[in-house]
């Protein structure tokens, strides 16, 4: 037992730091056919801070890269730290390339780790941090709306914080394809009332560690994966770092690269 406990915990640690790129196919019934195969790589739950460093950082952000994405959407818990404790240590996003943009919504640990800071700080680097809102993504006919809200439990942190999905959809075309950035799952219930298409998460590392799994998915209802919601299909990252103990077991860490096609 001892021997196979050693022999997982080696494992666990190796997959921990290499996170690989996961392709994830999405068919949305309004998304114009001129965007077609249009990606949006996805990046959350980095969890920069004491155990994952900038070195690291550069690494995916090189890897994003490569993968030439349309989109690039962060779903928070980025840091662990503060704006003065890991500036340097965040500084490679600001090399990260999108045709449209990268984005970024709110994690619960950026709050633990000074919201209003992070949210300058960026800024700063060329990122779009949605708060509550939406963009248009392409031009004219051939473009579909990004929203993103703030994390589920930041109204406990005072200030102007708190989700708020029905600011960030109001006034739009239900006729226009919706893609919904959410740090936490949850917010899968009421997204799929509110006519999104696509909502991407984080949140829940995957479980990280079989089978803690298990016990994320009282909480969140969807883990790890492509879900669907009445007329809302959900993707949920295992996350592309980790936090806590630096090892991951059944639940591989992600780079996600999301191709949206129009269904047929």
């Amino acid at each position: 037992i001892g021997i196979a406990a050693v022999g997982l915990g080696g494992y666990g640690a190796a997959k921990a730091r290499t996170p690989l790129v996961k392709d994830v196919g999405v068919s949305l019934k309004r998304f114009p056919g001129a965007l077609d195969g249009l990606t949006i790589v996805q990046l959350t739950d980095v969890h920069i801070g004491a155990l994952i460093d900038g070195a690291w950082l550069r690494g995916v952000v090189a890897r994003v890269n490569e993968l030439s994405p349309d989109v690039i959407a962060i779903t928070g818990d980025l840091v662990d730290g503060s704006v003065a404790e890991l500036r340097d240590h965040v500084a490679p996003l600001a090399d990260l390339r999108a045709k449209y943009g990268v984005f970024f919504v709110t994690g619960n640990h950026e709050y633990y780790s000074g919201a209003d800071e992070w949210i300058a700080e960026l800024t700063t680097l060329g990122i779009r941090v949605l708060r509550n809102e939406r963009v248009s993504i392409g031009e004219g006919d051939a473009s579909f709306d990004l929203a993103g809200i703030d994390d589920y439990r930041a109204k406990g942190f005072g200030g102007d914080h708190g989700p708020d999905l029905a600011r960030a959809v109001a006034g739009r075309d239900p006729s226009r394809e919706l893609v919904l950035l959410a740090h936490q799952p949850k917010h899968a219930f009421e997204a799929a009332e509110h006519g999104v298409g696509l909502q991407l998460s984080g949140h829940t590392h995957g479980g990280q560690i079989w089978p803690w799994g298990y016990m994320v998915k009282l909480d969140q209802t969807f883990v790890a994966g492509l879900d669907t919601l009445k007329d809302l299909q959900i993707y949920t990252s295992c996350g592309t770092g980790y936090w806590g103990p630096p090892m991951r077991v059944g639940a591989p860490p992600e780079i996600t690269r999301l191709t949206l096609r129009r269904a047929a």
